[in-house]
């Protein structure tokens, strides 16, 4: 399972939560959950796959942030992506999607989004997607401080076409999908 190798890497995982990495198991059992969630409330987290290799880059999509209960109610993008795939501009269009997704095939009003402070990177992809800075906290799971990001249907900027930089989002239940989670 390809998203393993992604979760098992410490250098990855620094900014997730706790900062723990994942084995197999536990990635299966993510896996598991993720596809509920998206049998459940028909949103969910993509596989982000290149396309002239069918490899796993990441993930992106849209989650209920429990993590952090005094946002609630809430949803949540997020992203992540093996260290072979950063500073390419992937995750900045696959959430780019992810966001279309969730304003206009599924009507949502607001959309946050929630990084550890230090994380520049993720930082950066926020501001890109024109999300505002809304507050900062403590994530009371990990007692790391967080930033919180929002942006509503009227203030984002829907974007149609192509990927240009060769990668997928792929999920079960969309037309221009292969539906995979890298099993």
């Amino acid at each position: 399972m390809p998203l393993a190798a992604i979760n098992g890497d410490a250098e990855v995982m620094r900014w997730i939560g706790d900062g723990t990495t994942r084995d197999l198991e536990q990635t299966r059992a993510s896996v598991a959950a993720l596809e509920r969630q998206w049998e459940k409330t028909g949103m969910g987290l993509f596989a982000v796959e290149v396309l002239a290799t069918a490899e796993l880059a990441g993930l992106t999509g849209l989650a209920v942030p429990h993590f952090l209960p005094e946002i609630m109610p809430a949803i949540e993008i997020a992203w992540r992506f093996g260290q072979p795939f950063w500073g390419q501009g992937i995750a900045t269009e696959a959430a780019r999607a992810a966001l279309e997704f969730g304003f206009v095939d599924r009507g949502l009003d607001r959309i946050v989004a929630i990084v550890q402070v230090g994380n520049r990177a993720s930082e950066r992809v926020m501001q890109k997607l024109g999300m505002r800075l809304e507050r900062q906290t403590t994530d009371p799971g990990s007692g790391r401080p967080v930033r919180v990001y929002a942006i509503t249907r009227s203030e984002y900027p829907e974007r149609g076409g192509t990927h240009p930089c060769g990668w997928l989002l792929t999920c079960s239940d969309r037309p221009w999908i292969r539906g995979r989670w890298g099993r």
